[in-house]
């Protein structure tokens, strides 16, 4: 049985992984939200901004971090995929037309 321990981060990975479920969610969760976070930072310095900003106010200045306060802060979910359906586009995808060019 696992035993919670201090941790210096704050949401814990504990609280992250009781809102997640998983290891691999969290972690896929996270990398690409982060992901967008950078892409969001760097098309303002650009003066674009049209990726999604952050949706916490938060100190953290790392694109991981505010990734995980958001995911704590229900402000990113995971979303269940249906494997028939995902079955079924992935078919039509093969059997769609492909057009080079025009």
């Amino acid at each position: 049985m696992a035993h919670g321990y201090d941790t210096m981060m704050n949401p814990s990975i504990e609280g992250l992984l009781d809102d997640v479920g998983s290891k691999f969610r969290l972690v896929t969760l996270s990398a690409m939200r982060s992901r967008e976070i950078t892409n969001y930072v760097g098309q303002l310095s650009r003066g674009m901004g049209a990726s999604v900003p952050p949706q916490v106010a938060s100190t953290a200045s790392k694109p991981l971090s505010i990734a995980f306060e958001e995911i704590a802060a229900d402000k990113i979910v995971a979303i269940e995929v249906d494997p028939e359906a995902e079955a079924v586009a992935e078919a039509e995808a093969e059997t769609a037309p492909y057009y080079v060019g025009a």
